[in-house]
């Protein structure tokens, strides 16, 4: 941290910048650019303007929420909070501190200095007011330049809005791809596309008739803005959903990617009808994005989307018609711990149906894979196993509940119960267990508890 002492030149307090030992004032610093990253060799004119036209009008503590700089000047960090100063105080010792900061330092009893630990022989603060001008003029030179590029975004999302509605073919692919870039970076442009009403003319672009081109750099659109549940309805149509199937079975990868978060997007309205993806085409297309092992960036949004749907109960017997059950089983242990979570959803909720719970005792993969994950991931993923299980092993209890007990289950279920587990997870454990114990004998059940094999 540099260090502050006062200045013997107009009652400020200067900065000693190291090398030369001359005190700086707000001038030379933007002329020998100090700050750093203050606007460079076009900055000058600019800087001066910025720091005695705006300085007492723009509000420092604002600037500074508002920016949210990741990199800013040492010199201006509070050591203690590792903020910038908005108050700049120094202390006999000559380091500078944000004044609330160093008052709390004060209040806990401590009469040193925290970034030297020296006693103060005075404990007088005085304003470090050449730091704060420092202060206020680089982050009014920020503040202002950001204001400048958010109407120059605004006008160009604008601009490009009013060239797609005007433009066909190749024209409007463009128009809308550098849209699409404009709203994915700027929020004040994602901001007036919506204001200016661009989700309605957005919208109106999809069809039967629409090309996968626009369709998908339409979609890579809408994802980025704010939909209310007007533009949700109009979106819902069936000849915009049904464009939206196809390109989540035939597009991209990324355009697979946005077709399921604008899909989830339409789920979130309150007007959402269970019929619109109640589609086999929807499901299979879903499927094949969350198999995709060359694209494995379309899991996560894939499976995602394959939870909601798989909330609404309406959809669960197509989900299983479309044998998702087999398919999510036998990629269980190549998943992420997300991805795995949000799988083990699905099936979970899939064992709530008869032909689910047939569907999963019929996978020979079904068992060893739940009994693998038990106390491998998660408390979640460990209570959708074991619900998995039990719905399996209630089914067929004399078949199943020996698989499992030779995959290393009881074992397992022993660890659960005397872990650091919820209540309801031991108890789960706990029936799961008595209902394994069933088909042997006691001490042929306790040498299949040893837990040898399960660590192995």
């Amino acid at each position: 941290m540099p260090m502050f002492r006062p200045s013997k030149r107009d009652g400020f307090v200067g900065f000693e910048g190291g090398g030369n030992g001359h005190v700086l004032d707000l001038d030379t610093a933007v002329k020998d650019g100090v700050l750093g990253g203050g606007g460079g060799g076009g900055g000058g004119g600019g800087g001066g303007r910025i720091g005695g036209g705006y300085g007492d009008k723009l509000d420092l503590k604002k600037m500074i929420e508002e920016l949210n700089l990741s990199e800013v000047p040492s010199v201006f960090i509070c050591p203690i909070s590792l903020e910038p100063m908005q108050d700049p105080v120094t202390l006999c010792t000559g380091q500078t501190y944000e004044r609330s900061n160093i008052l709390k330092w004060f209040s806990l009893g401590h009469y040193t200095c925290p970034t030297t630990m020296q006693e103060l022989w005075d404990d007088s603060l005085t304003p470090n007011k050449t730091l704060y001008h420092l202060i206020h003029t680089w982050f009014s030179q920020k503040y202002l330049q950001m204001k400048k590029r958010s109407e120059d975004v605004q006008g160009r999302a604008l601009e490009l809005m009013d060239t797609i509605k005007k433009v066909k073919r190749q024209a409007r692919v463009q128009a809308l791809k550098e849209l699409q870039q404009v709203v994915a970076m700027h929020a004040t442009a994602r901001k007036a596309v919506v204001e200016e009403g661009g989700v309605a003319v957005l919208s109106s672009l999809l069809g039967e008739l629409t090309t996968h081109a626009v369709g998908s750099e339409v979609m890579a659109i809408l994802v980025n803005l704010t939909l209310n549940s007007e533009a949700k309805r109009n979106l819902m149509q069936p000849e915009k959903m049904s464009l939206v199937v196809d390109m989540l079975i035939e597009g991209s990868i990324e355009t697979k990617i946005n077709c399921t978060r604008l899909i989830k997007m339409l789920m979130e309205d309150g007007d959402f009808q269970s019929e619109i993806i109640s589609s086999h085409r929807l499901l299979v297309g879903l499927m094949r994005l969350i198999k995709d092992k060359r694209h494995p960036d379309g899991n996560l949004p894939g499976l995602s989307l394959l939870k909601s749907i798989s909330s609404h109960k309406q959809v669960r017997s197509l989900i299983i018609t479309i044998g998702a059950v087999p398919q999510l089983i036998d990629l269980l242990p190549s998943l992420s711990p997300d991805c795995l979570e949000l799988a083990l959803f699905v099936l979970d909720v899939s064992s709530s149906v008869p032909e689910g719970r047939l569907a999963l005792k019929d996978c020979s993969n079904t068992i060893p894979n739940m009994v693998k994950i038990i106390m491998k991931v998660s408390e979640s993923c460990t209570q959708h196993a074991l619900s998995i299980l039990w719905s399996v092993c209630k089914l067929a209890p004399e078949e199943c509940s020996m698989v499992a007990v030779d995959a290393g289950l009881a074992a397992k279920l022993l660890l659960v119960i005397q872990s650091g587990c919820s209540p309801s997870v031991k108890q789960q454990s706990s029936e799961l267990l008595k209902l394994c114990s069933l088909n042997y004998t006691d001490t042929i059940f306790i040498s299949k508890c040893k837990l040898t094999r399960t660590i192995q």
